[in-house]
């Protein structure tokens, strides 16, 4: 349950409530956002959560809440329509369906990267619905047998499935392909997974057992 948490507002900008929660399975810093009307790099900065943003089940946050306290209607500034995110789903899941690849999955990769939204850009590049970095975008373009576009949804979502197709060829294990989407296929063979990784896998499986359940994802 959330409440309202005691904490230093000096770096923050006007217009900001904190909020405190705990971060329960499946939860991300985008779904968050979404969820809590803020914006998903002040959360990131605020919690010091470093480059990538990851949450660990049990940690307390605190979320910059976007708008007054009390319930009162968020700026108009941050917005998430829910029938954006809705086509985001509808194309993700149609992507996966096209290429052979789980659409919980690949769903549950994107909430998990995007809170189901195309224009994020992270610290590193890596662009939209699935955050897929320029270079991967070009990888899977051998692939696709077309160029891909990674500012447009439909390009974005192939690109993500099927680095998701290409992953489950050269890795055995369920987690080991959903934390080589996220650390890499080669640092995952040299290095194994990483703690972060394996936060990151465990927060990917409980978003799908949502979608599978019929549960939203937030």
């Amino acid at each position: 349950m959330a409440t309202p948490a005691h904490a230093d507002h000096e770096h923050l900008p006007s217009g900001r409530t904190l909020v405190s929660y705990v971060v329960e399975p499946g939860d991300t810093v985008s779904g968050l956002a979404v969820q809590f009307h803020a914006w998903t790099a002040e959360i990131v900065s605020h919690n010091h959560l470093g480059r990538n943003g990851a949450l660990k089940v049990g940690q307390q946050i605190e979320i910059p809440v976007v708008g007054k306290a009390g319930g009162s209607t968020p700026t108009t500034m941050w917005q998430h329509p829910d029938r954006d995110r809705e086509k985001v789903r509808r194309v993700v899941a149609g992507a996966a369906r096209n290429h052979g690849v789980d659409p919980q999955l690949a769903l549950a990769v994107s909430w998990q990267e995007s809170g189901w939204q195309m224009g994020l850009v992270s610290h590193a590049d890596a662009v939209g619905a699935m955050q897929v970095l320029p270079s991967t975008g070009r990888w899977m373009e051998h692939y696709a047998g077309r160029p891909l576009d990674l500012d447009k949804l439909g390009d974005n979502a192939t690109a993500g499935v099927l680095l998701l197709k290409v992953l489950s060829r050269h890795t055995h294990r369920r987690t080991h392909k959903i934390g080589a989407y996220y650390q890499g296929l080669g640092a995952v063979r040299r290095h194994g997974l990483y703690d972060e990784t394996r936060t990151y896998v465990a927060n990917v499986e409980a978003i799908k057992q949502r979608l599978e359940a019929g549960r939203p994802p937030s």
